[in-house]
């Protein structure tokens, strides 16, 4: 019992400590901003009048027990808001960024400088290159162009497309600007091993990125490079007959993109010489035109294989890697010796860099999806999971009654079973599509096909095994009314298809045993 207590105390500093992590990021967050603020206006960082007052008001309003503490606490976090605040400052710039990833991403690269979101309206460009608070950007939709049109230098790649997605300024205020979207394209290609040399390629779409894909495409030699359009000579009218021998196909529309997730551009399945499908999109990590792909059996010479389906995350942060190498100055040899960054140059080095981070951002932005029979205790490890990794916790079962009014078992019984799978479908929809969360699913989610697809594209999916005589079957319809073996029989093969890995766990004395043993198989 003084275990099991001890335990509980450690549960709740750990949650304390989250609490702190998110309070203190989000003080951070709010000192860069008044720092930037301040730097727009012309006005000194440090304001020891304003930190005095601060400090005797935060400590008129601490709690007795916590006084002796609070001014230390609040002079170091003073320090360190100061320090950030006087990094240099990099950031990217676009119009409008709810979701973007490239905060993470540089923060994740480097400390040696601070990295922060730019939204601008296009008549504050002018202001931007020329006040310089800012050493340095990427730069997304819809300014590249513009950016290269402000830049005094622009490298041989970045010059031929027209195109900057990395600018940086030196000592005089001059912009030289980059495109490292060519470097993170050709890291796709690279490590998902997609020969382009001697290939046919049909690239869907003829905005920004098009650009930086058709620059890599012609250096690696493609034997043809189709685009399509809405509009263009080739769209998506007559693609399957124009361009039905294509042997890969690179996705560079927002069409699959979340929230819009159900859609593709083309069916896939229709270009019979495919080899290989690449999105750019990473949002969701499986976008419907790779779900699609992964189905394909293709033939070739006799030879049955699945294309290559391959997802824009690794673009997104290879490019980011190499221009967090360009804030930093930091260049090879040989880029030293020919005094510009080589876009198509990637050593071992970077190769494991780029690697490690992505698996990393990849595992944070996928969510943990809990399924299994109904009472093996699903709920409870989601609950766990959702505790120990800060993780936002969506029980569907709890969501149901808020979404639709009425718990599932009351569902079932008044207006049947397909009633409530329906309304279950429709709400895994709501949730699954998101990142970062853990997902308790009903038990019954596996057996609706329609589900698979939709827990796959952002969805990392665990089973939990338990023997049946330790399932619960309280407020459980089915279970009362067909029995757990025969419910078992009749899911046990869908649970193995849905499931990424299986937590096979035993009787277990208690439900903190039964927690901590699937945790244990959870963590390997």
């Amino acid at each position: 019992m003084a275990h099991e207590k001890l335990e509980e105390l450690r549960l709740k500093i750990d949650q304390a400590d989250r609490d702190l992590l998110d309070a203190f990021k989000r003080r951070m967050d709010v000192a860069q901003r008044i720092g930037l603020y301040k730097s727009e206006n012309g006005m000194e960082v440090l304001d020891p009048k304003r930190e005095e007052i601060k400090l005797d008001a935060i400590y008129d309003q601490a709690d007795p027990e916590i006084k002796p503490y609070v001014r230390d606490l609040y002079v170091k976090l003073f320090e360190l808001s100061r320090k950030r605040q006087n990094k240099r400052k990099f950031g990217v710039l676009g119009r409008s960024l709810p979701h973007t990833y490239s905060p993470l991403l540089h923060n994740m690269f480097q400390d040696e400088y601070d990295y922060t979101i730019i939204e601008k309206e296009p008549e504050e460009l002018d202001a931007l290159f020329e006040n310089h608070v800012y050493d340095g950007f990427n730069v997304t939709i819809p300014y590249k162009k513009e950016a290269a049109a402000r830049c005094s230098f622009l490298s041989n790649e970045a010059k031929e497309i027209g195109s900057a997605n990395t600018v940086v300024f030196d000592e005089d205020g001059k912009a030289s600007g980059y495109n490292t979207d060519i470097y993170g394209f050709y890291y796709l290609l690279k490590s998902n091993g997609i020969e382009v040399n001697g290939r046919r390629v049909l690239v869907l779409g003829t905005g920004g990125a098009s650009v930086a894909i058709n620059y890599v495409l012609q250096k690696l030699g493609a034997a043809s490079i189709s685009f399509c359009d809405l509009e263009t000579e080739i769209n998506y009218s007559n693609v399957y007959d124009r361009c039905i021998d294509s042997e890969i196909i690179v996705n560079a529309t927002p069409v699959g993109m979340y929230p819009h997730v159900e859609n593709a551009a083309v069916d896939p399945s229709k270009f019979k010489s495919l080899q290989a499908v690449v999105d750019v999109v990473y949002n969701p990590s499986t976008t419907k035109i790779l779900e699609l792909t992964s189905k394909i059996k293709a033939g070739v010479d006799g030879a049955k294989f699945t294309p290559i389906a391959a997802g824009g995350l690794g673009m997104l942060v290879a490019q980011g890697y190499k221009a967090s190498r360009i804030f930093r100055g930091i260049m090879s040899p040989e880029e030293k010796a020919s005094g510009i960054y080589n876009m198509l140059d990637m050593d071992d080095e970077a190769i494991s860099i780029i690697s490690k981070v992505l698996a990393k951002v990849s595992a944070d932005m996928r969510n943990i999806a809990i399924i299994g029979m109904p009472g093996c205790g699903k709920s409870n490890f989601a609950e766990y999971l959702s505790l120990v990794s800060g993780r936002e916790l969506v029980d569907l079962d709890i969501a149901y009654l808020d979404e639709y009014g009425i718990k599932p078992s009351d569902e079932i019984k008044e207006n049947g079973e397909d009633a409530f799978r329906a309304k279950e479908s429709a709400l895994l929809r709501k949730y699954a599509y998101k990142s970062g969360l853990v997902i308790s699913c009903g038990g019954g989610i596996v057996t609706r096909e329609e589900n698979y697809s939709v827990l796959k594209a952002n969805s990392i999916v665990y089973y939990i095994e338990r023997p049946l005589s330790v399932l619960c079957s309280d407020d459980r319809p089915l279970s009362q009314s067909i029995g757990v073996e025969e419910l078992y029989n009749r899911r046990k093969d869908l649970y193995s298809h849905f499931a990424d890995h299986v937590i096979s766990v035993g009787e277990c004395p208690s439900g903190s045993d039964f927690v901590k043993a699937a945790y244990e198989i959870y963590k390997v």
